[in-house]
């Protein structure tokens, strides 16, 4: 499982963008320095041989080679970077088609998103070091013919998510390859939606493999797709959160672009987190937002690694907040976060800072000059693990006012009546606060917090999103500005 988070390395470009031959390099340098960490499970005891990132940025495998004297090689997929939402609907589950690359002496039928995913992977060829202008297949023949005979070569077939979905399908395509030491194969992928229908499956599964499991976390909707997807709806159990009609409505839509075709998954089930003990304490109400947030955090690699019981893998970097969130070109910006590498790089939607940062010691601050830009964009750093998530904390007004947003409320529960702190930025006087759609009673105490009095709903039996409008300008709902009704 590590080894498929790695991976995740730099798995966007650069918002400013950064060529394909730019990002290769800067995901290589980001894995060198994950596989010779001895903190974290691959022990310092692994090291890449060839990577390729497809055209568009679509997937990425990667191969890595034991230095232990195992003699065991690992083939790592990944699947297109994106939500879970992205990662359903990327794949076209409507039409199967044939896959004669498995070998199968007979008609075997995968869907065609995945087999565009696998073509895509396997006619890659690496444009950088260590193994330039190869395909996947020819680094691993070249890394096997060098290895020893004894004792005998073993190669896993890995991946989380998409990656997995991949990695069943490589599997059998390189064990029908013809190889100058004959190597054992093994397939372990991680929350991985399927690839293919009945007749993929029995042919897998009629193959020899010295591994064949697909670890799963039981509360994982990805891995439901597209045999069952239908059964998530009545998620999650106690203490939540539980579904909305919205989310019922958007899994039933997803579900049904099967087009009838009935999909099956190969190998072992191996279930994790049965008892609904690992779960996101933050997400737990009733809302869209919370249920596609849980969705989120179970599919994760960290809820992943932290489930096998593996250290996480460094994590990309994070911005928090930063000051002034308004201006002009030339000011400058202070922003706060996590994750701040010397190697940091800053830009201001799709424009990159100009003159380099200034990045404090400790990682946690960055001193930037604003580039030239217009509107409201995302403040993000990248660096060679990749590049923090825009958030609404994170925007910057040229010309301002600031943004409105809601970071925090205080308490995040009660009855009508109850008083309640929201913190935050861009408020002003006469700004107007809501608890769901109505209007709350409220007093403007500064341009980080106000205070309001819950008022009374229709039902006070929900949680609802509080927003803040200054002018025309309304704060983005989020999971951190929800509020719990528990009665009058």
């Amino acid at each position: 499982m590590t080894l498929a988070a790695f991976a995740a390395t730099g798995a966007t470009p650069r918002p400013s963008g950064e060529s394909l031959e730019q990002q290769t390099k800067r995901i290589i340098t980001g894995i060198d320095a994950q596989l010779s960490d001895p903190s974290l499970a691959t022990q310092d005891e692994w090291e890449l041989v060839w990577l390729a990132l497809s055209e568009a940025n679509h997937n990425m495998a990667y191969l890595a080679r034991s230095t232990n004297g195992s003699n065991e090689f690992a083939v790592v997929a990944r699947g297109t970077d994106a939500d879970w939402i992205d990662i359903l609907e990327d794949l076209d589950v409507g039409t199967v088609v044939p896959f004669p690359e498995s070998g199968s002496p007979t008609p075997i039928y995968v869907s065609k998103g995945a087999k565009d995913a696998f073509t895509r992977v396997v006619t890659a060829r690496s444009i950088a070091s260590p193994s330039p202008n190869v395909t996947l297949a020819q680094a691993l023949s070249v890394a096997l013919k060098a290895a020893p005979s004894s004792p005998q070569p073993t190669v896993y077939l890995t991946g989380h998510s998409l990656g997995g979905c991949i990695a069943s399908m490589l599997a059998p395509y390189l064990q029908a390859q013809t190889w100058p030491k004959q190597p054992k194969f093994a397939v372990m992928t991680y929350a991985a939606p399927t690839a293919g229908v009945q007749s993929f499956v029995d042919y897998v599964n009629s193959l020899p493999w010295a591994i064949d499991e697909r670890q799963n976390n039981a509360y994982d909707l990805v891995p439901h797709a597209w045999a069952d997807l239908d059964t998530t709806t009545a998620w999650y159990p106690s203490p939540g959160p539980q579904a909305t009609d919205e989310v019922k409505l958007l899994i039933g839509k997803i579900a049904r672009r099967t087009n009838g075709n009935v999909y099956v998954q190969p190998g072992t089930l191996c279930l994790m987190n049965t008892g609904y003990t690992s779960f996101s304490e933050k997400l737990i109400h009733k809302t869209t937002q919370d249920f596609l947030g849980q969705i989120a955090y179970q599919h994760a690699n960290s809820t992943y690694l932290n489930l096998v019981g593996a250290p996480d893998v460094p994590s990309p970097p994070v911005v928090t907040d930063l000051s002034p969130t308004f201006g002009a070109a030339g000011d400058t910006v202070t922003i706060n976060g996590t994750g701040f590498s010397k190697d940091s790089m800053v830009d201001f939607g799709r424009f990159a800072c100009t003159e380099p940062p200034t990045i404090d010691s400790s990682g946690l601050k960055i001193t930037a000059k604003v580039p030239n830009g217009t509107g409201v964009v995302h403040v993000r750093v990248t660096n060679t693990l990749g590049t923090s998530p825009a958030i609404a904390m994170s925007q910057f007004a040229y010309g301002g006012p600031a943004p409105v947003v809601v970071s925090s409320v205080s308490p995040t529960s009660g009855k009508v009546g109850t008083p309640v702190t929201i913190n935050g930025e861009g408020f002003a006087k006469g700004a107007t606060v809501h608890f769901k759609d109505k209007v709350a009673e409220s007093t403007f105490v500064s341009t980080g917090q106000m205070t309001a009095t819950a008022p009374g709903l229709l039902d006070v039996q929900q949680t609802v999103n509080i927003t803040v409008t200054v002018g025309k300008a309304t704060s983005p709902t989020s999971p951190d500005d929800e509020f719990t009704y528990t009665g009058r």
